[in-house]
């Protein structure tokens, strides 16, 4: 039966991710991943889950099996609302982060809409847009230098960009908002990483900088866990109102067992003392990551370093292709994720992300030597 006559105009536009189809036909186990943005599960507060389950149980009863306001459950709301010091009618609970993302781009976008960005973008970010048929263009330089067109949007992540690992600095944040107001665009500003800091002075949001035009996306999947599923979105009540009502279509509520123990892990400190611990662990993953590439990489290649975050960017010599490469260095044992899925166009291929977080640390000497090794082979061939 052929089935193509019942899909949407849409599907055609809708972009699968490498990750994913990695994790479908891959054992992570089984091989060196550097693909995925997994957080360490050491970082997972396994020993405080059972005392915040009987909290939960025994403070909120039922309420917490049941459903629950669209924007979020109360409790949840109001400690990031004194978290992150904005009045409580600006925070808005999503089912993930990405969801804060979806719903941007289906509230705001019309199909032949514009969204501006860094390249290279998010992936999961560039799904979205192209699900919603809009046109992602560059920012060039940070900064537009051509006619706006009819752009609506700006998707920045600005804090140890995913992929990059790269952070604008306050400079560059007050030219993007000067340009925003002048140019009359919303800022979607997408900053699941910003508590993960590991060296560095801490920048100013963009959202602090701009809260009338700025929807600030915050994740609990890199600082509690990505099996909860929830994030939250901080923007004026004019624009959250229009998410509000496209939610309901979307899951009528996020899951309020799981807002329920965010907001205990949260009120009761939990948080702050885990996340001391996971940046413990991180800033002495990604050094120890950066001196594997400085031990076994050949010329020619170079990375960034982060300040934080979960991702490396590694650039390798013009005329390496990470996308030809990357079944050979798959079927030796090692995944990366080639560059060029993170630019709308598909160039430089010669560009790979790599994530620190999720890989064992006596793990990452033999997978950066296996992956040192399959860059080598491909280096002798091309030159």
């Amino acid at each position: 039966m052929d089935y193509a006559r019942f899909f949407s105009d849409d599907v055609p536009s809708f972009l699968r991710s490498p990750v994913r189809e990695i994790f479908r036909k891959v054992d992570l186990a089984s091989i060196y991943s550097f693909a995925g943005g997994y957080p360490d599960a050491s970082t997972f507060p396994l020993a405080e889950m059972e005392g915040l389950t009987r909290r939960v149980v025994e403070k909120y009863g039922a309420r917490a099996l049941q459903y629950g306001g669209t924007q979020g459950v109360t409790e949840l709301r109001e400690i990031i609302s004194q978290r992150y010091n904005v009045p409580l009618e600006r925070v808005q609970i999503t089912t993930s982060s990405q969801q804060g993302i979806d719903v941007c781009a289906r509230v705001f976008l019309n199909p032949g809409d514009v969204v501006l960005t860094t390249y290279p973008a998010y992936l999961g970010a560039l799904q979205s847009f192209r699900a919603y048929r809009a046109c992602v263009q560059p920012l060039a330089d940070r900064l537009p230098l051509s006619d706006s067109g009819k752009a609506k949007l700006i998707y920045i992540v600005p804090d140890f960009c995913n992929p990059s690992g790269v952070t604008m600095s306050l400079e560059e944040r007050q030219a993007l908002v000067e340009f925003a107001r002048r140019e009359d665009l919303l800022i979607v500003e997408d900053s699941p990483y910003r508590e993960l800091r590991y060296s560095g002075a801490d920048v100013p949001t963009i959202y602090s900088l701009a809260p009338e035009r700025t929807l600030h996306l915050g994740s609990f999947s890199k600082i509690f866990a990505p099996g909860f599923r929830l994030g939250w979105i901080i923007a004026e009540p004019a624009l959250l109102e229009q998410i509000f009502v496209c939610k309901q279509a979307l899951d009528l509520c996020p899951p309020v067992f799981d807002q329920y123990l965010a907001a205990e892990f949260l009120g009761s400190g939990a948080l702050d003392r885990n996340l001391e611990r996971s940046i413990s662990i991180y800033r002495d993953k990604r050094d120890y990551m950066i001196s594997l590439l400085e031990k076994y990489m050949p010329a020619g290649v170079s990375w960034t370093h982060p300040d934080g975050g979960l991702f490396l960017w590694v650039t390798l010599p013009e005329g390496i292709d990470t996308v030809a490469m990357y079944d050979s260095a798959l079927a030796a044992g090692v995944a990366y994720v080639a560059g060029s899925f993170f630019f709308p166009d598909g160039s430089h291929r010669n560009t790979m992300r790599l994530n620190f977080s999720y890989l064992a640390k006596e793990r990452m000497e033999a997978g950066v030597q296996l992956l040192a090794s399959e860059i080598q082979k491909v280096t002798r061939k091309e030159y």
